[in-house]
């Protein structure tokens, strides 16, 4: 990575330029850089409107780069040791969905983990391909999915010798990480695609002593969620790849759903991101990384909550653990994740990440403060005072792996009727559930509805989870198939 080059941001540069020249605007938004919406300038600031501005020669055009934003997407590749980089302004979700649809068509087999996000889940329902779940083994304490298991892919490699591509998620929402390495050096021996979902792995690529970043590990493609731990706007991502991808081929997919109206907003956040994270990444991480493991050590303090890190490392089903994520299981003081969610929200002012049945995840991130951090540890210790109760009635929380019946195309298109949950045991499913965040389904369409999932998902809803991917906002009733 050379650093003097590192120090440009093209795109904010020519944004800057265009702000000077005062061109009169005759094109869309048709705001007109806020003087027709006074309002939303009161709201966000005549600066930020002001460079709400459409595709323009001096600011190139995000579907057919040939200036700025392919200057950016180079110095992007550099910045992160890929061949080739995609601005995405369609979030992480387009990014990992671009993947799968460069890698696979209709009635391709994809290997991919259960715990992946839904965004792998729909792109399957538009493309047709079939997924091949690989077996996750789950922590019986704390309740959630780990790795995959380095053995478990090569057996499912073997017994499905036809799949083109598997997915690997680097790392979980939770810190999880799998044997990447070993999971690329087997998947290239028989031709197979690797891609790495790394909506939470920005930052593997410039701190130390953290797990291996996907480019580094060798996969074919990787998408990064530079919003969450990378400093850049909501909503903004990358999409990187490696020397085996067909750049331009890349781009025509990208180019099949991402938006003609790209926001400058969202271009010009990932631009400057990067630079601070090429200039200034290894420091910042650095900082994360302390401030995670500090509170990591006072919350264990407290007792009956359990901020797990590296002792889960096993070198199999946890081949490495992300120290930046500061998860938190809570069932210990006889409360929900998604319970202590709330009270930290509702009665100190104090935002977190999710909370689901089991635990909770504190984002640590570069625009964090020791202070906040005393603040979250503070706060839980006086819900442990405050709240604590018996924890013998709670549910485990353990996650479920379904049987798959039918390819979440098939299901989704299905002839379908809409029946009561608490009549599903044993139906198929024709759509999408699960608590969002994390946005891992609990079910998928084509799965088999049992009374177990029946039971987590009431379990869910009554400790306050928000079920989402329901045709009913209230999730009472479930599409299954006709």
């Amino acid at each position: 990575m050379d650093l003097n080059e590192q120090k440009s941001a093209p795109i904010c540069e020519a944004l800057e330029y265009i702000k000077r020249q005062r061109l009169v605007p005759f094109d869309v938004p048709g705001h007109k850089r806020g003087r027709g919406n006074p309002e939303l300038v009161q709201l966000l600031g005549q600066q930020c409107v002001g460079l709400d501005v459409n595709s323009m020669k001096p600011l190139d055009n995000l579907g057919h780069p040939v200036s700025v934003i392919r200057r950016a997407e180079e110095l992007t590749a550099d910045a992160f040791g890929a061949a080739h980089a995609f601005l995405m302004v369609n979030g992480t979700t387009s990014s990992v969905q671009t993947m799968i649809w460069s890698v696979c068509k209709a009635g391709d087999k994809i290997l991919l983990p259960r715990n992946v996000h839904k965004s792998v889940i729909n792109a399957l329902v538009l493309c047709g391909a079939i997924p091949v779940y690989v077996e996750v083994q789950v922590n019986p304490q704390i309740g959630i999915a780990l790795g995959v298991e380095l053995e478990q892919v090569r057996r499912s490699m073997d017994e499905n010798p036809d799949a083109v591509a598997i997915i690997v998620n680097n790392p979980t929402y939770y810190g999880v990480c799998s044997n990447l390495e070993g999971i690329v050096a087997l998947a290239h021996e028989r031709g197979i695609k690797v891609l790495a979902d790394e909506a939470h792995g920005t930052h593997l690529y410039f701190g130390e002593d953290l797990p291996v970043s996907g480019i580094a590990a060798g996969v074919d493609m990787a998408a990064v969620s530079m919003h969450k731990s990378g400093g850049s706007l909501t909503q903004s991502s990358i999409l990187l790849c490696g020397e085996t991808m067909d750049e331009e081929y890349v781009r025509q997919i990208i180019n099949l759903t991402q938006t003609t109206s790209a926001s400058y907003l969202l271009l010009s956040s990932l631009d400057i991101s990067r630079r601070n994270l090429a200039l200034r990444g290894r420091e910042s991480f650095e900082k994360v990384k302390h401030m995670a493991e500090y509170a990591r050590n006072e919350i264990n303090e407290i007792g009956g909550y359990y901020a797990y890190g590296k002792e889960l490392i096993d070198g199999d089903s946890v081949y490495d653990f992300d120290v930046t994520k500061l998860s938190i299981y809570t069932q210990g003081i006889g409360l929900t994740g998604i319970e202590v969610y709330d009270l930290l929200r509702d009665e100190y002012d104090i935002q977190i990440e999710f909370g689901d049945i089991g635990n909770i995840l504190a984002y640590i991130s570069i625009g964090d403060r020791i202070r906040d951090i005393e603040r979250l540890v503070g706060a839980l210790e006086d819900i442990k005072r405050l709240y604590e109760k018996d924890s013998n009635a709670l549910y485990c929380g353990q996650f479920i792996q379904p049987e798959l019946a039918m390819t979440p195309q098939q299901a989704f298109y299905a002839d379908k009727r809409r029946i009561p949950l608490s009549q599903t045991a044993g139906k198929i499913s024709a759509e999408l559930v699960m608590c969002y965040p994390p946005g891992i389904p609990i079910l998928t369409p084509g799965e088999r509805i049992t009374e177990e999932i029946i039971a987590y998902i009431r379990y869910a809803k009554e400790k306050g989870c928000s079920v989402q991917g329901t045709m009913d906002p209230a999730a009472e009733f479930l599409n299954v198939i006709a």
